[in-house]
């Protein structure tokens, strides 16, 4: 985590939280169009909220690029499922890991 703090301005990222009842249970971050980060607390999984907080990026905030782990299948068809396309593979994560990214844009 501390790598991730210091790699994100935070001061261009906004953030918002899906609260259900009193608790938070996911939120996504945005700058500049770009998702990156949409987390769901796990007895949250399979109620919509993803969904919820996604179409919230998109029609809100105009949100069209986010990048997912190529590891991470999970993701990917969550948002292909939204119309997001691969445009990009990288062989390395943004902090220079040997994790592959997929860099998805939202078709038009």
């Amino acid at each position: 985590m501390k790598e991730l703090v210091r790699t994100i301005n935070f001061n261009d990222l906004q953030v918002f939280c899906l609260v259900d009842g009193n608790e938070v249970a996911g939120f996504i971050g945005v700058a500049d169009k770009k998702v990156e980060m949409l987390f769901i607390a796990p007895e949250y999984f399979g109620k919509g909220h993803g969904q919820k907080l996604l179409n919230f990026a998109v029609n809100e905030l105009n949100a069209d690029k986010v990048d997912v782990n190529e590891q991470n299948v999970k993701a990917l068809k969550f948002y292909q499922k939204f119309g997001f396309e691969i445009f990009e593979r990288t062989d390395q994560d943004d902090q220079g890991r040997n994790y592959p990214l997929l860099r998805l844009k939202l078709s038009m």
